[in-house]
């Protein structure tokens, strides 16, 4: 239960001007960070695990022949991939560290 009236709180959308910080305009397109591309590259990886599972799994549930073993390991892929992202994450949040050092300096 509310007591008292209610107000409403205008939203404040950060933009150039009443932005307490630099604030750019556009996006560079070659703003990449450290980590985005193992980022990229781990959720390929686990794209392709996940397939491998699903194409793992399939003969087992619909009871034809299983694959061969190499596929079980091919399934493995989602975890090396997860691990990949995970790192270029890491790579990023200490890439973000290291400048906001740099600018406290």
């Amino acid at each position: 239960m509310v007591r008292g009236p209610v107000t409403r709180r205008r939203r404040v959308v950060p933009r150039a001007g009443n932005y307490p910080g630099p604030v750019r305009d556009k996006t560079q397109a070659n703003s990449a960070a450290a980590g985005d591309g193992l980022i990229r590259a781990g959720a390929i990886v686990f794209f392709v695990g996940a397939v491998a599972t699903l194409v793992t799994v399939a003969p087992m549930l619909l009871g034809t022949k299983p694959f061969p073993t190499y596929m079980f390991g091919m399934s493995m892929l989602m975890a090396v991939g997860f691990l990949m992202a995970g790192a270029g994450v890491l790579r990023s949040i200490a890439e973000g560290r290291r400048r906001a050092r740099e600018i406290r300096s």
